[in-house]
């Protein structure tokens, strides 16, 4: 397999790089992109199209590839591998269940592939405010596939306007789906790692009234009250949810327990001034356990690329692309650090990277289970055997 990463501020400018890269020893197949929702997507598309490379893509908060990062551009990795290790499935939800949606896929994926490994790609929220449940998914997909199959990806994003995120292939696209890129890992070889690094604060708390993902009361307490006193903060007479999400949500996500499996980070997107309710990213089953957390020290960007060294070495693994899946929260709590990080991945494979920054990220954790996430840096090694 052979990869090449680039970047673009323009259609224009991608037609002319995608003509400098093509040539008679790189003939792209495959085009994976991250890309602003200020830019012209169908436009892209048609150009890969054109050049007869499949196409799998997400809407960013901010994109970046190696040696470069942006917001409101477009970044892809183009991957010159053979169609016979890979499938992209797609599946617009519409009125299905996401269960019933996602059975059909998994089932689909080993029809078509001996072993696959799936890169996902889903949305989080359409333009009506419905949101895609990331953890729900991902069980659905164990319950077929099984609890060691291998899984990495991002949900969507839409430059923190909230206004709609959107996954595509080369003809279909949806506000509110799921898209996935099924690897034959008889063939190709993954590795990576999901680490957050935000640190849990305080006594474990109750969500003791919550519906879908709305927490009305913590402990009893006003969930909206409660939260923004316990870490010093003030809600703006403005009602300006972007800015509370930058600000606050993602700053201090909960810690939500979860049994046999690591927390899961849940970030506060917004809030329900009349109701004094917290809006989450994710569903908050009433009675969850939860604790408030804390962003990390300067020294999470050495902790992720040391863990990412720690593993190659293990396996004495090596990579043609990297994809890395970074939480938005990051980009706003780490600021450069963000980018040092991805850096610092990338530098770790050696090899051509993109990616881009996340709603929710899929992965695998610490505690070596492939789940849902948010906050954290997802990254994945891919390599032809």
């Amino acid at each position: 397999m052979k990869a090449k990463s680039i970047r673009a501020a323009s259609i224009s400018e991608i037609q002319t790089k995608l003509s400098e890269c093509i040539n008679l020893s790189f003939q792209p197949t495959l085009a994976i992109i991250f890309i602003s929702i200020k830019q012209e997507q169908k436009a892209v598309v048609e150009i890969l199209r054109q050049n007869d490379i499949d196409v799998i893509g997400a809407t960013s908060c901010g994109e970046f590839i190696n040696g470069h990062q942006s917001e409101g551009e477009i970044a892809m990795i183009l991957l010159d591998i053979n169609r016979s290790y890979y499938t992209i499935l797609f599946e617009d939800i519409g009125d299905r269940s996401l269960e019933k949606t996602t059975s059909i896929m998994v089932q689909d994926a080993f029809k078509k592939i001996e072993k696959p490994a799936f890169i996902l790609l889903t949305t989080l929220i359409r333009s009506d405010g419905k949101l895609l449940d990331g953890e729900g998914m991902v069980k659905f997909i164990e319950n077929i596939a099984g609890p060691d199959i291998t899984m990495f990806g991002g949900m969507a994003g839409d430059d923190l306007s909230f206004s709609g995120t959107w996954i595509f292939t080369k003809d279909k696209s949806t506000d509110y789906g799921i898209a996935a890129l099924v690897l034959d890992e008889s063939n190709i070889e993954l590795h990576g790692l999901a680490f957050s690094g935000w640190k849990p604060m305080g006594v474990s708390r109750t969500a003791t009234k919550s519906e879908g993902n709305l927490i009305y009361t913590i402990d009893d307490r006003p969930a909206l009250e409660m939260y923004l006193h316990y870490l010093g903060h003030e809600v703006s007479s403005t009602d300006d949810q972007i800015d509370f999400f930058d600000k606050v949500g993602v700053h201090y996500p909960f810690q939500i327990e979860r049994k046999n499996r690591e927390p899961k980070m849940c970030n506060p997107i917004g809030y329900d001034r009349e109701k004094q309710a917290l809006i989450c990213e994710s569903d908050v089953v009433q009675g969850s356990k939860l604790r408030f957390s804390t962003p990390p020290d300067f020294d999470i960007i050495e902790t992720v690329i040391s863990k990412a060294d720690e593993l190659k070495k293990d396996h004495q693994a090596e990579a043609d692309a990297l994809l890395i899946f970074s939480c938005a929260g990051r980009l706003s709590a780490l600021g450069p650090m963000a980018q040092e990080e991805n850096e610092g991945l990338q530098k770790v494979w050696n090899a051509p990277m993109a990616g881009f920054y996340t709603y929710g990220e899929y992965g695998k954790g610490l505690n070596g289970k492939h789940e849902f996430h948010s906050t954290t840096c997802s990254w994945v090694a891919i390599k032809e055997k």
